[in-house]
């Protein structure tokens, strides 16, 4: 279980995506990663499949930026690239009590405002982050992608998971129920529990993916083992069709959720759902 201690706590939780005026690449220091996540924000829209109740994206405010621009995003992505490795980024605000052994570049990681894969642009974003990666000399850093997992059967996706296979990629996939009504209470989604699931099982028969599950009290009450029981079969079922799951990440609401009767699993509640997951399953599960 990682259990970030006070010296780091305040800079997980500091997770700027306006960064000096950038419209797509913002910095943040992850939990999971244990390093500085440079983070790519395809949907400057807000745009997403999802409407989850723990969601911290304030859609109420104006949208200023509809469009990616790649030139725009290849220009700051370098601009980041450069801050990082020069170390200049540990100079700025929110960044300069990052303790020596974070300060590393571990992935590049396709996230921020909504869904990144609605963005038609999304293999050439891609390649731009390939490219730069390799113009920077840092062919560990992972690209990570942050996903619904809702596209991930779509054309232009699949062409960008191809890009990413041959740069180190990573596919973090949501999967926060195992129930269709658990899901679409913390979802609120537009599409079915079972389309997401056969898309992570299209992507994971090609390639080891990550699940991405977050889990929590609502109304003070948090998941019943019914619904629990119900998540690792569908983990089951994946690998039974033929999905490679490298780990599953179980975590809890870190941030102000969008609802207000939602809160964060207490540890012991947390550990109980990677105990039963890891039995049921016997994957790698990790608890954040």
């Amino acid at each position: 279980m990682t259990d970030p201690t006070d010296k780091t706590r305040d800079v997980f939780a500091h997770h700027p995506r306006d960064w000096r005026n950038n419209h797509y690449v913002y910095p943040v220091i992850s939990r999971r990663s244990r390093g500085l996540s440079i983070g790519v924000n395809l949907n400057p829209d807000r745009a997403c499949n999802f409407d989850c109740i723990y969601c911290q994206v304030d859609r109420s405010l104006p949208v200023t930026v509809r469009d990616v621009s790649i030139d725009r995003l290849q220009e700051e992505l370098g601009d980041m690239l450069q801050r990082a490795t020069d170390g200049s980024i540990f100079e700025h605000a929110g960044f300069g009590s990052v303790p020596e052994e974070l300060r590393r570049v571990n992935d590049v990681a396709f996230s921020g405002d909504g869904e990144p894969t609605t963005c038609p642009e999304f293999a050439s974003a891609v390649e731009v982050v390939a490219t730069g990666l390799r113009s920077y000399q840092l062919p560990d850093v992972k690209i990570v992608l942050i996903t619904d997992a809702c596209y991930l059967m779509r054309d232009h996706v699949k062409r960008g998971l191809a890009l990413m296979d041959s740069c180190n990629g990573e596919i973090w996939a949501k999967l926060d129920a195992g129930t269709e009504e658990y899901y679409q209470l913390v979802n609120r989604p537009n599409y079915s529990l079972d389309h997401v699931v056969q898309n992570i099982v299209d992507a994971a028969s090609v390639r080891p993916v990550c699940i991405q599950s977050l889990f929590m009290r609502i109304d003070d009450v948090g998941p019943g083992d019914f619904e629990i029981e119900a998540f690792c079969d569908r983990l089951n079922h994946i690998v039974d069709a033929g999905g490679k799951i490298k780990e599953v990440q179980v975590y809890t609401v870190s941030r102000d959720p969008a609802e207000k009767n939602v809160s964060a699993l207490s540890d012991e509640e947390k550990i109980g759902i990677v105990d039963k997951t890891r039995q049921r399953t016997k994957l790698n599960v990790v608890g954040y």
